[in-house]
């Protein structure tokens, strides 16, 4: 179970985020990634992944990093190899991979021509739709290959567990009105 402790900063990343977008903060950040540049006539990864999001998505995860690290129950979960890393590299590698880890699905779902922002109706969508809840397990658990290995059912455990909590909090987002319903 301590694999799936690991990913309990990346709620740093909406946490910082969200405000940021909800007040358009920072627009000279508002650049695509991908520049705009498409390949095979659609877009790289679109118009919602941004520079301004990689940073912030990137400094949340770092920020609940280091404040989780200072409760000594929430770091006696991790495994021995990710607390000998220490929180600064750990957080910095675990804020990246959220980042990246969202781009190959961005990249799948350009190809299969859904627009940002948007589901399908089909089993390929829902599969999208999964993947997209969990994405970012996949980009922690590359980049933080050089603290720790960890193990495929660890991941597996992990992407289950993390899917299941961004449905459960999706759900209540829309309940309250935080969230808008997906296309």
């Amino acid at each position: 179970m301590s694999a799936v402790w690991v990913f309990l900063p990346v709620l740093g990343a909406a946490l910082l985020h969200a405000p940021v977008l909800a007040l358009d903060l920072f627009p000279a950040l508002k650049r695509p990634l991908d520049g705009g540049r498409t390949w095979r006539g659609a877009r790289l990864f679109g118009d919602n992944k941004t520079w301004r999001g990689a940073l912030f998505m990137t400094t949340g995860v770092w920020l609940a990093t280091i404040a989780l690290w200072q409760w000594p129950w929430w770091r006696g979960q991790l495994p021995g190899e990710v607390r000998d890393a220490g929180p600064v590299l750990v957080g910095l590698l675990i804020g990246l991979g959220t980042v990246v880890g969202e781009l190959p699905n961005s990249f799948l779902k350009r190809r299969m021509g859904v627009a940002a922002g948007t589901q399908r109706r089909s089993a390929a969508g829902l599969a999208l739709t999964v993947l997209d809840q969990g994405d970012f397990v996949f980009g922690i658990w590359v980049l933080l290959l050089p603290v720790w290995v960890m193990s495929v059912p660890q991941a597996a455990l992990a992407f289950v567990v993390v899917v299941a909590a961004h449905l459960v909090i999706n759900v209540i987002g829309y309940a309250i009105g935080a969230r808008a319903a997906p296309i």
